[in-house]
C-alpha cells in the first residue's frame, strides 16, 4: 500500500495482485517454485521473511516454506503453466550428453541449463534443467540447494545396468503375467509356487506376475495358479505346502548316532509285553502284571527310556528340540527321532530294554492302591502285540470266558499265555476308568468309532496321491485300547504327582472345567484336568514320539535318582525360561502337525468317495442352520459336510444326503438333503 501510495495512487489490494485500482499503478506477481517433501510445487508469495515465505498454491491451501527450499522466483508464466513447460523440457535434455557438459565440480542447475542449452536459457529451460537433475540421482548427485555434482563413471555405469536389469524385469513380470492370464504357469512361477501363496517376497518378480494377473483376470491367486496348471497334483500341493511350512530343509536327519546308556541297571524279573497297531515302529510302552492269584498284584507300566542316554543340548536332543514330535498321516510319518536311534530305545520283544518303570500294587479284590514305585531298569519284553490283528479275540465277551473256551481259530500261544492277565487288566482298566468318570461328574462317550486307513499303490516308501484307500472301522474303548490308555493314564498322573511332591518342574496339561470353550492349557504347574478326571496330568508315556515326554522324563530320573534333593539335579529348575519355550514352540508345532493329519484323513475320505462311486451318505445333523449353517456327520466314514435343505430339522436327526463335486484342493465337499431317515415326532432315533 505504501509503494501505491508513493507513486501518488490509490491503496492497492494487496502484494501479488496483477492490478491497482484505477488512478494507481500495475504491480506484478511474484511466484516461487520450491521442493517440498521431494516434490517441485509452485505457488504465488503472499509475505517472506528472512528463513521463510507464506506461498499459496493454486488449489488455494496456503503453506509455510522454508527459504533454503526456495529454488526459483520469477513473475510468469503462472506457476502451472511452468511447471508443465518445464517438465516438457526436461525430457528433451539427453542425459548422457549433459553428463558430459556437466562440470566437474559442483554446480547449480541454472549453470547446467545455460552450458546445456545457451548462454541466455530461459526461466522454463532452467526450472527443466532441475527436474532432469532431479530425477537422475545415478548421474547427478544432489550437494544442497538447487546444487548437484557428478556422480563417478564406474558409479554411472554400476546404476544405468542396475535400471536396464530393473526394465528387464519388469518387462519379465508383465509377460509371465500375460502367460497366467492364458493359462499359462511359466516355470520360474510353478517353481516358487508355495512361497507365492504362503510365504511370499512381496518385492519378488514371480510374486508380483501373480498378483498382475490376478487383478486383471479378477481371479483369485490360488485358483488362478490352479487354472494355469502350476499344481499337478492335489496330494503333492498339501504335501509340499506342509513340508514348506514345517519342513523348510527336508525331512532327512543328519548323522546321528544313538549314544550308549552308560547306567549299570538291574534286570527287572518280569515279562512285559507292549501293545501297539502293526504300523508302531516306535515302541514307547511295555506293561506287565505279577501276583495274579495271590491277593496282592503287581502292575508295571515299563516307558522307554532314552533319557537315561540322550542330554539336554546334545546333537540328538537338538534334532528333537526342532521336531518336537512325530508326524502322522495316513500311510506315512515323519518321525521326531533317526529310525537307527528309536532301534536303540524302543522296546522290542526278545530283548531286555533299559526302561523308567512305574509299579502300582493294587489290593486284588477291592483293586484299591496300596503302594507305586519307580524304578530305573532293564525290563525284558516277551512280546509286541498288534491290538489290530487281536481285536477279534480280545473282547468283553471273550475276557470273561476261560482261553480254553474262546471259539476262535488260530489264537496265538502267546495270547494265551497272558489270557489271565489281560483278563484282569481290562477289569482293572474299567475300575479305573469309572473312578475318573466319578471324578468328572459324567461319563466318557466312546459312541463313535474309530477309524483307519490303509494306502495300497505306487509301491514306495511315501504315497504320491494315486494309491487305492481303504477305510476301516475300529469301536472305540475296545479291551486292549482301554488297558493302554487307562494304564498311560495312571503313569502320567502318578508321574506328575511326584514331580510336584519333590518340587521339580514338569510339563502339565491342565483343564479347570469341563464347561463349552474350557480348553486343555500347558503349563509349569500341577493342576487339575477336568477333562481326565485327575488330580494333575503329564505327558510322559511317549519319549520317543514326543518332546515334552522326553523332557518330563529327564525330569523324572531325577526324581528316581535321587528322591528330596531332586530339584537340584533335574535337568530344568523351577521357572526355567527353557521350559516355557518348550511349551509355546512344542504347542504351535504340535497344532500345525495334528492340522496337516487331520487335512490328510480328510484328503483321503474325498479320494474314497471318488475312487468308490459314492454319491450320497446316511448321517445325523451335528449342527442346523439356526447355529450358522447345516452340518451332518457321516454314519460311516470320517467326514462332515455342509449340507443344505436342513431347515428345521434340529440337531439328531438322521439323514440322507446327495454329494456335490469333490474339490481336493480345498478338501470341500457339499451336499443336499434328500430325505430325512427318523422320525421327527420321535426324538429317541435320533
Amino acid at each position: 500500500n505504501w509503494l501505491c501510495q508513493a507513486a501518488g495512487g490509490a491503496p492497492c489490494k494487496g502484494v501479488g495482485e496483477s492490478e491497482a485500482k484505477p488512478g494507481g499503478v500495475t504491480i506484478q506477481a511474484m511466484y516461487a517454485l520450491f521442493e517440498e517433501a521431494g516434490k517441485f510445487m509452485a505457488g504465488r508469495i503472499l509475505s517472506e521473511a528472512d528463513a521463510s515465505a507464506q506461498v499459496e498454491l493454486d488449489s488455494g491451501k496456503r503453506v509455510k516454506v522454508k527459504a533454503a527450499h526456495i529454488l526459483l522466483k520469477f513473475e510468469k508464466p503462472a506457476p502451472s503453466e511452468l511447471i508443465a513447460q518445464a517438465q516438457a523440457a526436461a525430457q528433451t535434455i539427453e542425459l548422457e550428453l549433459a553428463y558430459e557438459f556437466a562440470p566437474e565440480d559442483e554446480f547449480g542447475f541454472a549453470d547446467l541449463a545455460r552450458d546445456y542449452f545457451s548462454d541466455n536459457a530461459t526461466l522454463v529451460q532452467q526450472a527443466g534443467a532441475l527436474f532432469r537433475l532431479y530425477e537422475a540421482p545415478h548421474y547427478f548427485r544432489r550437494a544442497g540447494k538447487g546444487r548437484f555434482k557428478k556422480a563417478p563413471a564406474e558409479i554411472v555405469q554400476q546404476a544405468l545396468l542396475a535400471i536396464e536389469k530393473k526394465k528387464l524385469v519388469l518387462q519379465q513380470i508383465t509377460d509371465w503375467a500375460q502367460a497366467l492370464a492364458r493359462n499359462e504357469c511359466p516355470q520360474p512361477i510353478r517353481d516358487q509356487l508355495y512361497k507365492i501363496l504362503f510365504k511370499p517376497d512381496k518385492n519378488a518378480p514371480e510374486y508380483k506376475a501373480v498378483v498382475e494377473a490376478s487383478r486383471a483376470t479378477q481371479t483369485a491367486p490360488l485358483d488362478l495358479l490352479q487354472r494355469a496348471g502350476a499344481i499337478d497334483s492335489p496330494y503333492q500341493f498339501h504335501w509340499k505346502r506342509f513340508l514348506f511350512e514345517n519342513f523348510p530343509k527336508g525331512t532327512g536327519f543328519p548323522a546321528l548316532e544313538a549314544p550308549a546308556i552308560k547306567d549299570e541297571l538291574p534286570l527287572a524279573d518280569v515279562q512285559a509285553y507292549s501293545i501297539d497297531d502293526s504300523q508302531t515302529t516306535e515302541i514307547d510302552d511295555a506293561l506287565s502284571l505279577q501276583g495274579l492269584g495271590s491277593g496282592t498284584v503287581v502292575l508295571g507300566i515299563h516307558i522307554a527310556a532314552p533319557g537315561l542316554a540322550l542330554q539336554p543340548g546334545g546333537p540328538v536332543d537338538n534334532v528333537a528340540r526342532h521336531r518336537l514330535s512325530t508326524v502322522y498321516m495316513p500311510g506315512y510319518k515323519i518321525t521326531m527321532l533317526p529310525d537307527d536311534v528309536v532301534q536303540a530305545y524302543t522296546l522290542d520283544a526278545g530283548r531286555a530294554n533299559p526302561a523308567v518303570s512305574l509299579y502300582v500294587t493294587y489290593d486284588e479284590a477291592s483293586l484299591d492302591v496300596l503302594e507305586k514305585t519307580t524304578r530305573l531298569e532293564r525290563v525284558p519284553v516277551a512280546h509286541n502285540f498288534r491290538h489290530d490283528q487281536l481285536d477279534h479275540i480280545v473282547t468283553e465277551e471273550h475276557l470273561a470266558q476261560d482261553i480254553s473256551q474262546v471259539q476262535v481259530e488260530n489264537i496265538p500261544q502267546s495270547l494265551k499265555d497272558v489270557w489271565n492277565e489281560l483278563s484282569f487288566l481290562h477289569k482293572l482298566a474299567q475300575h479305573l476308568k469309572h473312578q475318573r468318570e466319578v471324578v468328572r461328574g459324567k461319563p466318557e462317550n466312546f459312541s463313535r468309532p474309530d477309524y483307519s486307513f490303509r494306502l495300497q499303490g505306487n509301491g514306495k516308501n511315501e504315497p504320491d496321491g494315486s494309491e487305492i484307500v481303504h477305510i476301516s472301522t475300529r469301536k472305540r474303548g475296545s479291551p486292549l485300547d482301554l488297558i493302554v490308555a487307562e494304564a498311560a493314564i495312571v503313569a502320567n498322573s502318578s508321574w506328575g504327582q511326584m514331580l510336584a511332591d519333590f518340587g521339580v518342574p514338569g510339563i502339565y496339561r491342565s483343564q479347570a472345567s469341563m464347561a463349552p470353550g474350557v480348553k486343555v492349557r500347558m503349563s509349569t504347574k500341577a493342576q487339575p484336568h477336568a477333562g481326565m478326571g485327575v488330580k494333575c496330568y503329564t505327558w510322559a508315556t511317549s519319549p520317543l514320539r514326543r518332546y515334552v515326554d522326553l523332557v518330563n522324563q529327564w525330569q523324572v530320573i531325577a526324581c528316581a535318582r535321587h528322591g528330596a534333593t531332586a530339584a537340584l539335579a533335574a535337568p530344568f529348575k523351577p521357572k526355567d525360561a527353557d521350559l516355557f519355550s518348550i511349551i509355546s514352540n512344542f504347542e504351535a508345532t504340535y497344532g500345525a502337525y495334528n492340522s496337516y493329519q487331520a487335512g490328510m484323513e480328510r484328503f483321503w475320505t474325498l479320494k474314497y468317495l471318488e475312487q468308490n462311486g459314492i454319491t450320497e451318505i446316511d448321517g445325523a445333523l451335528i449342527r442346523d442352520d439356526a447355529a450358522g449353517g447345516a452340518l451332518v456327520r457321516a454314519d460311516t466314514l470320517p467326514l462332515v459336510v455342509n449340507v443344505l435343505g436342513a431347515q428345521g430339522m434340529g440337531r439328531g436327526a438322521r439323514v440322507r444326503v446327495k454329494l456335490g463335486q469333490v474339490d481336493l484342493i480345498s478338501l470341500d465337499i457339499h451336499g443336499t438333503v434328500v430325505a430325512r431317515l427318523d422320525d421327527p415326532l420321535d426324538p429317541s432315533d435320533d
